[in-house]
């Protein structure tokens, strides 16, 4: 089906913001040049840079050098000593250099010092946190725990981050969170949800952005805030890369290749990977029903009183994924970088589902349902990007495009045998003593097309002030064809169910402008935005049931040809003021406070409006509500930072209220499944009026020897939900909080000990709780063969305790659930690297500029 999707014109706007390229102008002189490593002939990244007035020495200008090892210092007129600085290298210096115009010093080189080992090489053992005016970014360092793992597991080491079982991301117990990778949504980040980063390796991250007040300058989706994954980049010249191997228990095994060529004209990267893995989970259901009353107000006894459902599934995953990109430098300044990456996968899931039903305590029935299902996913993105970088100063102008097509297919074949039945027969049919459970049938087609087009603009002016400007537009439509075969008594012919069987064709066009201006004033620094978007939501459903006979079985009016805009404005506020003075600082003693507001929309997802339900069990479905609204948030965050020796502290603490908030809830149908009379569940979900959020964090990072290296959370927080639908209130007031906890050992003969701990504090739901969760990983791990190679082993879950256990509380039913998603697994783990460079540079903690000038 080919999608009807209108690019804006947005040459417009990229003239109007051209205009400005004139406004920079230069009010003092620019000292300015290249560092480089004197034996790899490569950048130095985070070097430091000083200009010390002659006649002043406490009078200090300092920068530290970008990614491409480049600095621009500006001073007044004078003489100065400029020093040149970089751990473990010797310090170059100019004195008394007369400075009264623009000063080009060129390339640096610095070699290593003369009581320095030949080689040095240093990693980044733990996590660290840079806090920046709208984020914090965390660098995820040597992170044993997920060796041959994959990004949701490096996530689920992220403060305020975490995981449940089924791998949602929350951010601060909100699960409404935007994925990004390298600033951008991507194929990379799942059709549809975030499954796939459960295939990426977890060694492709370099940090994770934490972004809980996003600025103007990013994509108003998603009311908790967004997850930026910034994948590796290699920076290194010429021919290097890494091999990694992995097996584990159940069974896991996989290869991924990581290689580079970089010339100074281009760069030319891949990743690629292969991951065969089972991920053996389990549910248990047990559920009470009552009677209730039905449309004629007679009472009606359920037919069971009680139905207990375990349920376990085997799932034999087989993925592939290959990113393959070259980066080409048009100028000194600018350059054109294009990708493809491709992911196809395999998965055949076999599900056994034992239900057992019971009368006045005594088993009366059993059955035992069988589901095999077969998906194949086949992705693919291609993008573009142009980077121009006018000067040193952070003078910018980028472009992208991105282009993506998902299409994803699924069969199923369901049957269920009849165990055991001593219910009574049917009085009008006594020769029929076991029900008729249908066979069924199912095939799923869904297919994804969206374009990305988004330009931005960084025009920095005067001392420490920029402004920026910038489009992004996204147009996305998806198709879900669903088709559901029942078995036909009489015949024993498979035969379409008009009821659920349905073709869903959505739409979603989003087009932003924002703008936003930054600056710093001595200690104090600000970022103010405004962002513009307009929202386009529009469905098609085409049934073979009329527009009436939809709305009579799903017990609410449903509208089969939507279309709805939504016009918003989302501000954006920034400050920072930093308690520490310029020598603290420079000294690695940093203090700050942070203040954040933002406006926040979440939208509904395609399958989240969807009215055509997909089910789990012949008992148990979900159903979409194509009557779901945006919801809208508005919130404030303040944070406070203080790094001093060894130790980082990190804390905050946030409000936030959220209008027509979205919440899933189970009702039940009326209707009993067809035979043996089950009566049928349904979860929906739902607009509340409001949901108000608060709560607190605190984080600390602390490395008390070279032997030992501590960090942990936690994370408290409180919301309450205000609404009803159909005359049913579903308020509810929720306390909960989760905390992690890591600790590195280094121990004799050079092995390293991780141990990661996680739990998850018991929460109250809109109908009913949830209890707490514990999940504690431990890993090991030796460099050898001259530190090229290293060998881990590692065990995710070593108490097998990752579980969610929950309660349900309705008017006609208690449901008592258990629910683990994936199993203990026990992970081996082999990585070699080739023509890496072994002198690492050492990721300063005094960055003073910043991404984008520092704001």
């Amino acid at each position: 089906m080919t999608s009807k999707l209108s690019l804006p014109a947005s040459l417009a706007f990229l003239f109007f913001i051209s205009l400005g390229l004139s406004a920079y102008s230069q009010n003092s002189n620019t000292i300015s040049g290249k560092v480089i490593d004197e034996e790899m002939d490569a950048p130095l990244e985070f070097a430091t840079v000083s200009a010390i007035n002659t006649e002043d020495p406490s009078d200090v200008k300092g920068k530290v050098t970008d990614v491409n090892g480049k600095f621009s210092l500006n001073v007044p007129d004078g003489t100065y000593t400029i020093r040149v600085e970089f751990i473990s290298y010797e310090t170059k210096e100019f004195n008394n250099r007369e400075i009264n115009s623009n000063v080009d010093l060129g390339n640096i080189s610095l070699g290593m010092g003369d009581n320095e080992l030949d080689e040095v090489f240093v990693r980044a053992e733990t996590t660290q946190v840079d806090v920046r005016l709208d984020k914090k970014i965390y660098n995820i360092g040597k992170d044993l725990t997920t060796a041959g793992g994959s990004v949701s597991d490096a996530l689920n080491n992220v403060p305020s981050v975490s995981v449940d079982v089924e791998g949602g991301i929350s951010l601060r117990g909100n699960e409404n969170v935007r994925i990004l990778i390298n600033g951008k949504p991507s194929a990379m980040a799942g059709f549809g949800s975030t499954d796939v980063l459960a295939q990426l390796p977890a060694d492709a991250i370099e940090r994770v952005e934490v972004i809980t007040s996003p600025s103007a300058r990013y994509d108003a989706e998603g009311t908790a805030g967004i997850l930026n994954i910034i994948l590796r980049k290699e920076e290194t010249l010429g021919f290097n890369g890494s091999v990694r191997l992995n097996a584990g228990y159940p069974d896991n095994a996989g290869i991924s290749v990581n290689v580079n060529y970089r010339t100074d004209k281009f760069n030319i990267f891949n990743t690629s990977g292969f991951r065969y893995f089972d991920a053996p989970g389990n549910m248990l259901n047990d559920t009470e029903y009552f009677s209730r009353m039905n449309e004629d107000g007679e009472i009606v006894d359920p037919t069971f009183e009680r139905v207990r459902e375990e349920r376990d599934v085997e799932r034999l995953n087989r993925g592939y994924n290959t990113n393959l990109g070259m980066e080409y430098f048009l100028t000194e300044r600018s350059s054109l970088t294009g990708s493809i990456f491709y992911r196809y996968g395999e998965d055949e899931d076999l599900t056994r589902n034992e239900s057992t039903r019971f009368n006045n305590g005594s088993l009366v029935q059993e059955t035992l349902r069988r589901e095999m299902e077969e998906e194949n996913d086949n992705s693919w993105q291609f993008s573009l990007n142009y980077e121009n970088n006018f000067n040193d100063e952070g003078h910018k102008l980028t472009a992208d495009f991105q282009y993506e097509s998902d299409k994803e297919s699924q069969i199923a074949n369901i049957n269920e045998d009849i165990l055991l039945n001593e219910v009574p027969a049917d009085p009008d049919n006594p020769e029929e003593t076991d029900p008729f459970i249908q066979n069924e049938e199912v095939f799923e087609n869904q297919t994804q097309n969206e374009y990305l087009i988004q330009t931005d603009y960084v025009l920095p002016f005067g001392e420490g002030s920029q402004f920026e400007a910038g489009y992004r537009g996204n147009f996305e439509n998806e198709v879900t064809d669903y088709e559901l075969y029942l078995e036909d008594q009489a015949t024993g012919d498979m035969q379409i169910s008009d009821r659920f069987s349905s073709i869903f064709d959505y739409t979603e066009n989003v087009n932003s402008l924002y703008s936003q201006y930054g600056t710093k004033l001595g200690q104090f620094s600000f970022l103010l935005g405004l962002r513009l978007e307009n929202t386009q939501l529009k469905g098609k459903i085409d049934s073979r049931l009329t527009d009436e006979e939809i709305s009579e079985a799903f017990d609410f009016d449903v509208d089969t040809n939507f279309d709805n805009n939504y016009l918003g404005l989302f501000p954006t506020v920034n400050l920072v003021y930093e308690l520490a003075d310029q020598e603290a600082q420079d000294e690695g003693r940093e203090e700050n406070i942070t203040i954040g507001y933002n406006r926040r929309i979440n939208r509904p997802r395609g399958w989240f409006i969807n009215p055509f339900p997909s089910r789990s069990s012949r008992t148990s479905i979900f159903q979409g509500n194509p009557n779901l609204t945006p919801a809208y948030s508005n919130a404030f965050d303040l944070g406070y930072l203080k790094r001093w020796g060894e130790v980082t502290l990190t804390s905050s603490v946030y409000y936030q209220l959220e209008t027509d908030a979205f919440e899933r809830i189970q009702r039940s149908t009326g209707q009993e499944t067809p035979g043996d009379n089950i009566e049928i569940i349904r979860t929906i979900p739902i607009n509340l009026n409001k949901n108000e959020r608060m709560g607190g964090e605190l984080g600390f990072l602390y490395n008390p020897a070279d032997w030992l290296r501590l960090n942990g959370s936690f994370n408290y927080f409180q919301f309450e939900s205000e609404g009803e639908f159909e005359g049913t209130d579903y308020g509810v007031k929720n306390t909960s909080w989760f905390a992690r906890f890591s600790s590195k050992v280094t121990l004799p003969a050079k092995i390293e000990w991780q141990t990661n701990a996680f739990y998850r504090g018991p929460s109250e739901e809109v109908q009913g709780n949830t209890d707490g969760l514990l999940s504690i990983n431990l890993a090991f791990s030796k460099d050898i063969l001259n530190d090229n190679a290293t060998v881990s082993v590692n065990v995710s879950d070593l108490l097998n305790s990752r579980k969610r256990n929950s309660m349900t509380t309705t008017e006609f039913f208690n449901r008592e659930s258990e629910f683990q998603w994936r199993e203990r697994q026990i992970n081996l783990s082999f990585i070699y690297r080739f023509n890496q460079q072994k002198r690492q540079q050492q990721r300063g903690e005094d960055d003073m500029e910043g991404d984008e000038g520092g704001f």
